[in-house]
């Protein structure tokens, strides 16, 4: 596909859809501030095109336990992060050239910036709000709670099967493929 055309899609997509759900984004956003007492914007660094960082924003999710002081997922959080709910202000990471609507989903600094040989293939692409990983991997939070030691079965199993479809998707990119990823993102958002 042509970096331009997908370029056009993704600032119209973008637009339209901020447009269209912004009363969903602002009742998200006012939801997360009053759950996490915060501002209820999350921002992180992640590794973008050509291995470049840039900051992502995401609704908060995590917030204190008052009565233990540790870290975890609010009411509120864990729904968002269910229904992806908590990724709608990514729409201006891609307004602003930073993502794209489908492409390998952004990682933190440690994954991909270290990938090496053929599978550097993948820092060419835009990160994405959705990818065939993403699909595939729609409850990792899920399958990582079940294990025993999440963070290597991460990077043992899952990372590396990302990679392995990011790459598929890096030599098998087109508009009509595309609409599919973003077609059955909905699906798995809306009927799950």
């Amino acid at each position: 596909m042509k970096p331009i055309i997908k370029r056009f899609f993704d600032i119209s997509f973008s637009f339209f859809t901020l447009l269209l759900f912004f009363w969903l984004i602002f009742l998200t956003w006012f939801l997360a501030m009053i759950d996490t007492r915060s501002n209820g914007i999350f921002t992180q660094e992640r590794i973008g095109q050509f291995g470049k960082g840039f900051k992502i924003y995401k609704l908060r999710t995590i917030q204190i336990a008052t009565n233990t002081g540790t870290l975890q997922i609010s009411r509120i959080g864990r729904f968002l992060r269910n229904y992806k709910l908590d990724e709608l202000p990514q729409l201006i990471n891609v307004l602003k050239g930073e993502m794209s609507v489908v492409g390998p989903r952004p990682d933190i600094v440690g994954y991909y910036d270290l990938l090496e040989g053929e599978n550097r293939k993948i820092l060419e692409l835009k990160p994405g709000l959705t990818s065939l990983a993403s699909l595939k991997y729609y409850n990792e939070d899920e399958l990582l709670e079940k294990q025993v030691s999440p963070l290597e079965y991460n990077d043992k199993i899952i990372f590396p099967d990302k990679v392995k479809l990011n790459l598929e998707y890096y030599y098998n990119q087109s508009f009509s493929g595309d609409l599919k990823v973003i077609l059955a993102t909905f699906k798995l958002m809306f009927y799950r």
